[in-house]
């Protein structure tokens, strides 16, 4: 279902071919979590043979169109989505799938296809990580506050469900503190998806900082 077509050890020369996508109305970030409660039949099957596989799947933010099919109605997406691989998975009874994966490496789309069944397939180009740029000393209070929400978190670990973030928390690192934010900001869907896009990680923080000065959330 899915094949590396290069040897090369550089991350951002990684191709797959067919690689199965999940359109979302959400953004998947790289080392975030994504919950999933599965029910149609063209991704139960998705995520069982990824499961036995041990493979990826593609997440891409949809653009139009919703998550679940509807007869005649189109799908379209964004051109960059996130290689997701899965952490947990539950099927508590038949036809349900509880599942959460972690976000890996970027990718843009080549080309796509829709199969018979209505999932989503497509070649696929890596994207290059995000460099480790530190953290610069007047974006200190971006990290600082993310740092103590990671704390109050913490603190409230004995609460049902997992927490929203996963270690190793690097905040010392532009790419993973932004990224964090982006995931728990109420940001509209097509703003997150173009933070995402960024190549420059710095720049990426640069924005997040603005938008948490506006809001109050750091000064």
């Amino acid at each position: 279902m899915i094949a590396a077509a290069t040897g090369t050890a550089v991350p951002a020369a990684l191709t797959l071919q067919s690689l199965p996508l999940f359109p979302l109305s959400a953004v998947l970030y790289p080392d975030g979590l994504l919950s999933l409660r599965i029910f149609e039949v063209r991704y139960l099957d998705m995520i069982a043979k990824c499961r036995k596989a041990g493979a990826p799947f593609g997440v891409v933010s949809l653009t139009q169109g919703n998550e679940v099919r509807t007869p005649g109605a189109s799908e379209s997406f964004a051109p960059v989505g996130t290689l997701a691989t899965i952490l947990d998975f539950e099927q508590p009874q038949a036809g349900l799938m509880l599942v959460r994966a972690t976000g890996a490496q970027r990718f843009r789309i080549t080309s796509s296809d829709q199969l018979k069944h209505g999932l989503w397939v497509a070649d696929v180009e890596g994207m290059a990580p995000d460099m480790a740029v530190p953290i610069p000393e007047d974006l200190q209070p971006t990290s600082d506050a993310l740092n103590r929400l990671i704390q109050s978190l913490q603190l409230k670990a004995d609460q049902p469900g997992p927490m929203p973030l996963q270690p190793p928390f690097k905040l010392d690192d532009c790419g993973w503190v932004a990224n964090r934010w982006c995931e728990l900001l109420p940001l509209p869907v097509g703003l997150k998806q173009r933070l995402m896009e960024l190549d420059n990680p710095l720049v990426r923080l640069e924005l997040v900082s603005d938008v948490l000065t506006r809001t109050g959330i750091t000064t």
